[in-house]
């Protein structure tokens, strides 16, 4: 029998820091309705395992989005699930008028912003023959210029709590990635801001960092992204690690990075992939993908 390759657990951020770890801090996540971003903001609160809390981190939180339902929903279960107040705050992230709206009723609520996490994204899979000019834009002012607005409106009470960023990025722009030019180049821009915010700001006392999520499971963006017509088939070994991404996985390195245990960490890009990214190939078969899109069409879920 030949060997097999060790499987690295997921780890809940509770065996790791202390329960009140963010006591009386405050979040502000755009993008926390659902996904990777819920699941970071969950984590600054509480985990919940086998139907009874665990240890609390303590952090009061709002989330930012366009769908008041899902917000609403979401807000709810957070914090019924982390025993933390969560309110939701509708708008988007390229009206930098709801945005101050959304920090003014956070301010309204807790009376202050310690963290914000930036995440409100958009993706799809589309060759650069086949993204309209109109879609390509979208996505840079969704991901980066949203990131832009975000800073903008929160950067005062930051400073004055002396807070940190993070920014979710991802590691697609590492390397050239077919099908992915619009978000490569939405993420290329948001670690710049990301590094440049860490340089003026900090001298204020203001940390800002970037996360990079690899492959994760059961999101939305796993499933847009994936080969439809074989799902798993690019990740089936498992990678370096031996697994494929877990939300936890991000959650954790949030935790870490807003910590005081990261106090001399900023402007730094951290991937948190599993190490897939020194594995990586493109999840579509090439050439034929770039040569004739349409021999891959019932591969993606493209929005041309």
């Amino acid at each position: 029998m030949s060997p097999q390759p060790y499987v690295q657990p997921v780890a809940e951020s509770t065996s790791v820091f202390k329960d009140d770890l963010f006591k009386g801090k405050v979040v502000f996540c755009t993008g926390g309705g659902s996904g990777i971003c819920r699941g970071m903001t969950e984590a600054m609160a509480a985990w919940k395992q086998q139907l009874r809390l665990q240890m609390r981190h303590g952090a009061d939180a709002a989330i930012f989005g366009r769908k008041l339902d899902r917000l609403t929903q979401a807000s709810k279960e957070l914090s019924e699930a982390t025993g933390r107040t969560c309110i939701p705050t509708q708008g988007d992230v390229r009206q930098p008028s709801s945005l101050k709206e959304a920090i003014q009723k956070t301010i309204e609520k807790f009376g202050r912003i310690d963290f914000v996490i930036c995440g409100a994204a958009g993706n799809f899979l589309a060759p650069i023959s086949g993204i309209s000019e109109n879609a390509f834009k979208t996505v840079m002012e969704i991901d980066t210029i949203g990131s832009y607005n975000t800073v903008k409106a929160t950067l005062p009470h930051v400073r004055t709590t002396k807070g940190s960023y993070i920014f979710v990025s991802a590691t697609l722009h590492y390397n050239a990635t077919p099908y992915q030019v619009h978000v490569s180049a939405a993420k290329a821009g948001i670690d710049a801001l990301a590094k440049v915010l860490a340089v003026e700001e900090g001298p204020h006392g203001v940390r800002s960092n970037v996360i990079s999520p690899g492959p994760i499971g059961n999101t939305e963006g796993m499933d847009r992204l994936s080969n439809k017509s074989a799902p798993s088939s690019g990740w089936v070994h498992g990678g370096p690690v031996g697994r494929i991404g877990d939300i936890k996985d991000v959650a954790n390195a949030t935790v870490f990075l807003f910590s005081d245990a990261a106090s001399f960490i900023t402007g730094q890009v951290l991937p948190v992939d599993g190490g897939w990214e020194h594995l990586r190939t493109t999840q579509l078969p090439y050439p034929q993908a770039v040569l004739d899109p349409s021999s891959v069409s019932d591969m993606i879920k493209a929005r041309m």
